[in-house]
């Protein structure tokens, strides 16, 4: 089956090359590295003796950022020499940023096709591989197996749709799947699916939970974010963040924010967006509601003080704008959007959150929240919006929620070092 797939699936890919590129093109910053996606990685040198070469291939911006405290906890055990791919310009880039103190080299994964993959493979020359959370390369693991090489999935999890794909098609899940040396799993659930499955995943937690600096903000620096945003310094002033939101969120929470100052609540919206190159977009709509706006991207991280909407469609800087907010809700919960987009970050920040019906790929994260007083879950537009109006409008409902769900994030952190000691087990 190894070869059967490793010939075949190229050729099922032709047909979508040309969208392939119209994405990268539409995304942008695609030429950084863009050797490197056929395998042209530069040669890190020689090992290190004494050392394990670990390649860790982290997706995009959300991984790159969950990974950093494990990065740097692997990097101080002194045994290790890091690589580090990822997908994405906008991961690259972050990479790059935040990591060029600990990683030995940092570059571009390459398509998972056998002629670009070996060849990267023969630069790259790792003695581990990890991937992280869902994100699975069947060539890249085929690679490792043919050469004797651990692989390692770490934060695993599995939603909903690709749990149904792996129950279907077993035999390309065996022959995915069954590469990884160990599956440590990001939830109880996401473990009770590998199981199913016939893997022996073990539970470590998320990773996400202990990412540095993830705490409510002391009160002084808290009001210099919240008047660099344009909001002010009155505490009576409530922050609404839209966290990674999708089409269609953005016109709920602007109705919500019109709805709210029309009723006299000094309401203002921090608005992510969840892809930046829909900024186009969603500068047009927040145009359109007639209420002050700033444009982060194009009018600086400074907006104009008076502003009732900030268009933050920018990335890496999610982490650190969520606490600025006093509510917050998740985006890619409501229809027709599918699975959700993390609440962690918002709990580590101390903001109470809200969601759609639809967080499917974070049940068991929303599930603890919401048995904590953390989090609420609302089963439509309609109720979603009600529920974030009675929020919005009473100190006392956001401010309990928040509390809770710092304390929660504070109880579920330590998955790092378990997932460390599994990678360095021999």
């Amino acid at each position: 089956m190894s070869w059967a797939y490793r010939i075949l699936f190229p050729l099922l890919l032709i047909p979508a090359l040309p969208y392939y590129f119209w994405r990268m093109l539409r995304r942008g910053g695609y030429g950084t590295g863009f050797s490197q996606r056929f395998g042209f990685f530069p040669a890190p040198g020689p090992k290190t003796p004494g050392k394990r070469r670990f390649w860790i291939q982290a997706v995009s911006v959300g991984e790159i950022e969950a990974i950093g405290p494990l990065l740097r906890q692997l990097r101080a055990t002194d045994e290790a020499e890091i690589i580090l791919t990822t997908t994405t310009s906008t991961g690259l880039r972050l990479a790059k940023e935040r990591y060029a103190d600990v990683a030995d080299a940092i570059g571009v994964f390459p398509a998972d096709l056998w002629p670009c993959s070996a060849l990267a493979w023969r630069r790259i020359r790792p003695d581990v591989v990890v991937l992280v959370e869902g994100e699975l390369w069947p060539e890249h693991l085929a690679q490792a197996r043919a050469r004797g090489v651990p692989a390692y999935l770490i934060n695993g999890r599995i939603s909903d749709k690709s749990f149904a794909r792996h129950r279907r098609f077993r035999k390309l899940s065996h022959y995915v799947l069954g590469h990884f040396r160990r599956i440590a799993a990001g939830s109880e659930e996401d473990a009770r699916r590998f199981r199913e499955l016939g893997f022996d995943a073990v539970l470590t937690g998320n990773i996400k939970f202990d990412v540095a600096g993830d705490a409510p903000m002391p009160a002084d620096e808290r009001a210099r974010l919240r008047a660099e945003l344009g909001f002010g310094a009155d505490p009576r002033t409530v922050v609404l963040l839209g966290s990674s939101t999708w089409r269609g969120e953005e016109t709920l929470l602007l109705r919500t924010v019109r709805d709210l100052r029309a009723a006299g609540t000094d309401v203002r919206l921090l608005l992510v967006p969840r892809h930046s190159e829909r900024r186009a977009e969603v500068a047009a709509e927040v145009s359109a509601s007639g209420l002050d706006w700033h444009q982060r991207s194009s009018g600086g991280p400074v907006a104009p003080a008076g502003t009732v909407v900030h268009l933050a469609d920018t990335t890496g800087e999610l982490r650190r704008l969520t606490r600025a907010a006093d509510v917050a809700f998740c985006g890619k919960s409501l229809p027709p959007h599918e699975g959700g987009q993390t609440p962690i970050e918002c709990a580590a920040a101390g903001v109470g959150i809200v969601y759609g019906p639809r967080m499917s790929n974070f049940r068991d994260i929303c599930r603890g929240l919401e048995k904590a007083g953390a989090a609420f879950r609302a089963e439509d537009a309609d109720a979603l919006e009600a529920r974030l109006t009675v929020l919005c409008a009473d100190e006392r409902d956001r401010s309990e929620p928040g509390r809770r769900a710092a304390a929660w994030h504070q109880g579920n952190r330590g998955a790092t070092g378990r997932t460390l000691e599994i990678l360095l087990a021999r």
